[in-house]
């Protein structure tokens, strides 16, 4: 799992994934059959802009085998989804002169998205678009009440199915308190769960949230404050993204986390290697490693193999 949480202003890496020292002098295995593409996000020691990274310096494991790495290359386009629970607290708009400076931050070619998570579906109120400043405009303040008794996991769903072709890199940053009014039961994870977590992984969409509150008197629950928190660090954490938070309370400033972001979605390359896929393709099991001092990988635990031909 690859997820940093920020609590109360610190970061705890989370069981970053490492190959073993017996793996890392086996003789990669050769490269047939489909192939499968992930994003691989290089970290550097204390959050600090990792150096650059070549083939070379990446060791990839497939369900325990060494492969060989066929394509590395630094992302130059993304496609970004920011998608807002209308359900959270209406004082959540006092962070949008944030999240708009971090718009209007991104690169020309990043092609951003706003929607919002209501009856468990995406209401898109901006399609992806490189006019940042429209992109922008699209924030607004939350329905509050009007928002809740749906799930932001049946949303991030909806929109994932309807994502057109945005790029060679692609994250969506959910912002939302983590709990499912709709399908919720008592956990520990809720059964949408894993459906978005292997969607992503198979379309390579890194998923990141920011925990934020939502209305009503059972949003107070710290036991479902705490399984919505848990439930959005799986779903980002399996999917090469993070989660951030700052205990139960709102966060002060979006900004430390959109800095993070920022500089994580900057430092993004695409890895590409073969397999066998099999009829339908499939999802395998991947680890990497690399010997470069003071730079980590964050990434899918999964990736997915298209279909041999």
């Amino acid at each position: 799992m690859n997820a940093h949480i920020r609590r109360a202003g610190l970061f705890v890496v989370l069981a970053l994934v490492t190959v073993s020292a017996g793996l890392a002098t086996e003789t990669p295995a050769p490269v047939t059959g489909g192939k499968a593409t992930i994003t691989v996000t290089a970290i550097g020691k204390k959050d600090a802009a990792p150096p650059a990274i070549a083939n070379s310096d990446v060791q990839l494991t497939v369900n325990k085998e060494r492969k060989q790495v066929a394509g590395w290359s630094k992302s130059n386009s993304l496609g970004l989804a920011i998608l807002i629970d209308d359900a959270l607290i209406t004082t959540v708009a006092s962070q949008w002169n944030d999240m708009r400076d971090f718009i209007m931050a991104l690169p020309p070619s990043t092609a951003v998205a706003i929607a919002y998570a209501s009856n468990s579906t995406a209401m898109v109120a901006q399609d992806f678009t490189t006019d940042h400043a429209l992109a922008a405009k699209a924030l607004r303040i939350p329905r509050g009440a009007l928002g809740a008794g749906s799930s932001p996991y049946l949303a991030v769903m909806d929109w994932m199915r309807r994502w057109p072709s945005t790029g060679s890199a692609r994250s969506l940053l959910l912002i939302s308190s983590g709990i499912d009014y709709f399908r919720g039961g008592f956990g520990p994870f809720y059964p949408d769960l894993d459906s978005v977590i292997s969607r992503a992984q198979r379309e390579n969409i890194n998923l990141w949230s920011i925990y934020y509150p939502t209305v009503g008197h059972r949003a107070g629950s710290f036991s479902l404050i705490n399984m919505g928190q848990n439930n959005m660090n799986k779903m980002t954490g399996e999917t090469g993204g993070e989660t951030y938070y700052l205990g139960t309370t709102a966060p002060v400033s979006f900004k430390p986390y959109l800095d993070e972001i920022m500089m994580h979605l900057s430092n993004q390359y695409l890895l590409t290697f073969a397999g066998d896929g099999g009829d339908k393709g499939r999802l395998v099991r991947i680890r990497l490693n690399t010997e470069v001092p003071d730079v980590e990988f964050s990434h899918a635990d999964n990736a997915f193999i298209a279909p041999s031909k």
